[in-house]
């Protein structure tokens, strides 16, 4: 299993969140934008004033968990960054609703694999 390459820098957040294509869930919002690489790179922004520490980590978790389970079946040479909604309830935090999220949303933007082109 390959380890999930990760935003780190804000300069990179910036990049993304400013020219790249914005997707929106129930739960999550999302920027999309076609890097150089051949590899996808994820960043995750929970805001501070979203809950304490500990639920946010645990929303990160869930995410990139659900992106990790769902990294083989997207497209390669993306930068994408989730934001979590700071309208949306924090007790519907639970694995199911974000990864309905994170299909709806690679729907969207159609970065899934076809399974038949393969």
């Amino acid at each position: 299993m390959k380890k999930t390459k990760m935003l780190k820098k804000n300069y990179e957040f910036r990049k993304v969140l400013t020219k790249g294509k914005y997707y929106s869930g129930k739960y999550i919002d999302s920027f999309i934008l076609k890097n150089s690489f051949d590899y996808n790179l994820l960043g995750l922004a929970i805001s501070v004033k979203t809950a304490k520490a500990v639920k946010r980590n645990n929303i990160k978790r869930l995410i990139r968990e659900n992106y990790k389970n769902e990294e083989e079946t997207i497209k390669n040479g993306y930068s994408i960054v989730f934001l979590w909604k700071k309208k949306a309830d924090i007790k519907d935090a639970n694995f199911s609703n974000i990864k309905d999220d994170i299909l709806n949303i690679f729907n969207k933007a159609n970065l899934k694999i076809n399974k038949e082109n393969i």
